[in-house]
């Protein structure tokens, strides 16, 4: 499958989805990785139709500018894990596989968790507010670490004083696993 950036008018495949221009500001970023070849924006409708002939369900990315919050939770003991971000690639990608997709901001780019760290998400259950604008994973953290400091969950910090206090140790050393 192809995408397609309105500003350029470039097809992008599926596996190279990022911006070729990311240096450059582009009003037009998000849609260039969001909304397929054809330029058809998603409908405030709540399900869409899939090629299967059933419904798959839908958020709501324009109130985003495609992009919404994902909050990742563990689904035996609910501690938050992480906060990211997640297109409508990333949404799908996550239907499809059971396992947790984002869209990185920093790298502006599709984000498999744990394609490096091998500590991937199991999505167990997805809940949707009402909005239909952010969602929580409920997930099987593997690895034992969420955060890429190594930490289980991304807050391990609380504000003591003027600053913050870390209250709690790393479970992996980052530097033997992400080494570069």
């Amino acid at each position: 499958m192809e995408l397609f950036c309105e500003k350029y008018n470039e097809k992008v495949s599926e596996e190279n989805a990022q911006c070729n221009h990311p240096q450059e500001y582009c009003k037009f970023r998000t849609a260039c990785i969001i909304y397929f070849m054809g330029g058809e924006k998603d409908s405030s409708d709540s399900e869409e139709v899939n090629k299967e002939g059933g419904t798959m369900p839908t958020l709501q990315f324009e109130k985003g500018n495609g992009l919404l919050p994902a909050i990742a939770q563990d689904f035996a003991t609910k501690e938050v894990l992480m906060l990211a971000y997640i297109n409508k690639l990333a949404w799908e990608q996550t239907l499809k596989s059971g396992k947790a997709h984002y869209w990185s901001r920093s790298r502006n780019k599709l984000w498999l968790k744990g394609e490096t760290s091998g500590h991937h998400q199991l999505v167990k259950k997805i809940l949707v507010d009402c909005d239909a604008d952010t969602v929580i994973y409920l997930v099987e953290q593997l690895g034992g670490a969420a955060c890429h400091t190594g930490h289980r969950s991304c807050f391990f910090k609380q504000v003591s004083g003027a600053g913050f206090e870390t209250f709690d140790k790393p479970v992996f050393d980052p530097e033997e696993v992400y080494k570069k």
